[in-house]
Parts: C-alpha cells; sequence; structure tokens
C-alpha cells in the first residue's frame, strides 16, 4: 500500500510526533509512505540515512506560514498514493482538495484538536473518505456538532511512543538538582507554550496551595507564551518553586523524578503528556476538556475536575500532595490503564485494518 501522510510542520507537539512515528512504523510493516510536510525543517528533524519512509516540503525555505502548501495538490497527484492521511489542523483544511483531485484514493481527516474548528476543516470533515478520531469524546463532536454520520468515523487513541520499565529507578539526582528534597512533590507537565495550553492558570493555582506544603512546578516545553509565564512565577514570587526547563526531545527522565501529572489545557483531544504520564505512574489532576477524562480513569489513576473549576483543582492537589498513599494506589491503576489502552501495536494494527478496508477493491 502506498500511504501518504500531510502534515504542516514537524513542531514540537503530540500530532507531530504521531505523524513520524506513524510514518516509521507503516513502513517498517512493508508499506510505501512519504511523510509530506508543508514548511521545511522543524524541531522534529529526521535523520534521512536512518528513517525507513520519504520525506518531502513544498515550501523551497521557511516562509513560517503554517498554511502555505505551495504545488500541494501537484505534489499529492505525483505521489499516487492508495491512503491519504491528514494530520493537523491545516492539513486538514486541505483534505478535501485533495480527495477532489485523488478521487480513486482513501483521504483520511483527523480529529485530534479541541479547538474550534475552521470552515475549510468542517467542509473536508463531509468530503474526505473516511475520519479518525483519537478520543471518543472527539468522535460525538464530530455526530453532534457537525452531523457526520456514526459510521464515518472511527475512534483509534494515540499510541504510546515512550516505554519505561516499572522498576526504572527514581531520579533523585535530578530531584536534587533543581532543589527537590525527598519529601518535595514535584507537578509535571509536558507541553508546548501556547495560549490554549494554559500554563499560566496552572502557577496561578499552585500559588493558591497552602503555603507550608512542599511542593515544585516542573514545566518542560518552549514556545511564546513563556515569557509571560516566566514573569506570572516571578511577580507570584514562585521563583525558586517554578521551573521552566525548555523543550525535551525525551521527558523520560522527567517523569522518573516526578510524583504528580497536572494540565489546565483548554485544547486537547487526547493528550499524549497524560497518557505518557500514567504509564511512568504519575497520577493526574486535570481538566475535563474533550477526551482528557480518556487518559485515565477518573478517581482510580487521577481527579477529573470540572473545567475552570479552581477551588477543586486546588483541592485535589492539595489532597494528593499530603497523602503519599494515594499517590501510590493511583500510580499502580495508571501504568496498568496505558499499558492496556495505548500499547503501539494495538493501535498502528487498528489502523492498517482500516486502511486496508477503506482501499480494498
Amino acid at each position: 500500500m502506498k500511504i501518504l501522510i500531510v502534515q504542516d510542520y514537524l513542531r514540537s507537539g503530540g500530532t507531530e510526533r504521531q505523524s513520524v512515528f506513524m510514518a516509521t512504523a507503516f513502513a517498517k510493516a512493508g508499506h510505501e509512505v512519504t511523510l509530506l510536510t508543508f514548511r521545511p525543517r522543524g524541531v522534529l528533524e529526521l535523520d534521512g540515512e536512518q528513517q525507513p519512509f520519504a520525506f518531502r516540503s513544498l515550501q523551497p525555505f521557511d516562509t513560517r506560514l503554517d498554511w502555505f502548501a505551495p504545488g500541494l495538490l501537484r505534489a499529492a497527484e505525483e505521489a499516487a498514493p492508495d491512503l491519504v492521511l491528514c494530520m493537523g489542523r491545516m492539513a486538514n483544511c486541505y483534505a478535501g482538495f485533495i480527495q477532489g483531485r485523488l478521487p480513486r484514493a482513501a483521504v483520511i481527516c483527523t480529529m485530534r484538536t479541541g479547538k474550534l474548528l475552521p470552515y475549510l476543516f468542517v467542509r473536508s470533515l463531509r468530503l474526505c473518505r473516511h475520519i479518525i478520531a483519537n478520543s471518543h469524546v472527539a468522535k460525538r463532536v464530530l455526530t453532534d456538532d457537525h452531523d457526520i454520520p456514526s459510521p464515518k468515523v472511527t475512534v483509534i487513541h494515540n499510541s504510546l511512543l515512550r516505554f519505561t520499565d516499572e522498576t526504572a529507578p527514581r531520579n533523585n539526582a535530578l530531584r536534587r538538582y533543581h532543589g527537590a528534597n525527598p519529601t518535595t512533590v514535584v507537578l509535571l507537565n509536558v507541553a508546548m507554550f501556547r495560549p490554549e495550553k494554559n500554563q499560566r492558570e496552572l502557577i496561578e493555582l499552585c500559588a493558591k496551595l497552602p503555603g507550608y506544603l512542599d511542593w515544585q512546578l516542573w514545566l518542560a516545553g518552549d514556545g511564546p507564551a513563556r515569557k509571560k509565564c516566566e514573569r506570572l512565577a516571578h511577580d507570584l514570587g514562585l521563583g525558586a518553586r517554578v521551573k521552566f526547563l525548555g523543550y525535551q526531545s525525551d521527558p523520560t527522565q522527567l517523569y522518573l523524578a516526578s510524583d504528580l501529572a497536572v494540565l489546565a489545557s483548554q485544547s486537547e483531544s487526547l493528550s499524549n503528556f497524560l497518557i505518557e504520564a500514567q504509564l511512568h505512574g504519575l497520577p493526574a489532576v486535570a481538566y475535563d476538556i474533550v477526551g482528557v477524562g480518556e487518559c485515565f480513569v477518573p478517581d482510580k489513576s487521577g481527579c477529573l475536575i470540572a473545567n475552570h473549576d479552581q477551588s477543586g483543582f486546588i483541592t485535589a492537589l492539595d489532597r494528593l500532595i499530603r497523602q503519599p498513599a494515594e499517590r501510590r494506589r493511583f500510580a499502580q491503576h495508571g501504568r496498568e490503564h496505558a499499558q492496556a489502552n495505548f500499547v503501539p501495536e494495538r493501535q498502528m494494527q487498528a489502523h492498517l485494518n482500516l486502511f486496508r478496508e477503506l482501499t480494498k477493491g
């Protein structure tokens, strides 16, 4: 099978990582895969000698315009794919045009966002052959809010991209480096610094915790909202407690050094950060938006808080910071949940089974 994966840019987000992971997995399964991006380069630069798939970008130099896709339809036609998988908002906006140019190919849109969908995205949803949603809630958004027929949508959760043995030792050296004592409870958030990821509110919530609690907030990632968050932490007198760790190509050691995963994001469909945190035994405290409740088991491996319920969020943090025994119970259930529901082999097979069904005949 010839598979074309379309993505605007290889930034450091979860969708981009999933694109590279799937391109690699499909190619290793014996399929001819091309990953086509609008913008060149990106944080997730590829190793041309090691990658098992072809890579091509449309812009001859980086214009920094995510939507600019010169020659996209021509490139798609030249690739002559059996199936086109569009990843990310910009690529999905073009999916309807690609389906029109390649009527015999199966063009698949993906629903992986909690943001409002632009007109061209909705148009593509109606014109494409099929849609993959990465959470059941995202599917309900499509069927209830956009009148997409249920049979046209298949739910396939994200794959876990990082695995750590359950017996991997706690990274106490990293904790000491950042000034965390053995009793300090480290709250971790891994995400790009964009306004919708809402690290600002996490800082504000932590500032309202009782002053005598021993905690640190580690924020891993980079992006346009980082400087404002740094100023906020300074203005609130939290400079020693809030750590800005920058972009992490592999945050595994952060998971091994932390105690809780926290998420106040306002734009998720299924959080890669939360499912990775569950695998590493971190209980979650997160706002209930779109598919977040499918990343962990509420009241068994984390606390799902009504969106914008700051009092409830603070109460959950307070309780879990104080109660290490409850964190341990949540941790074990979280590992089991992640291992049972987000195994890459099963998720990739689900994709390939669907692809074969859509392209047969």
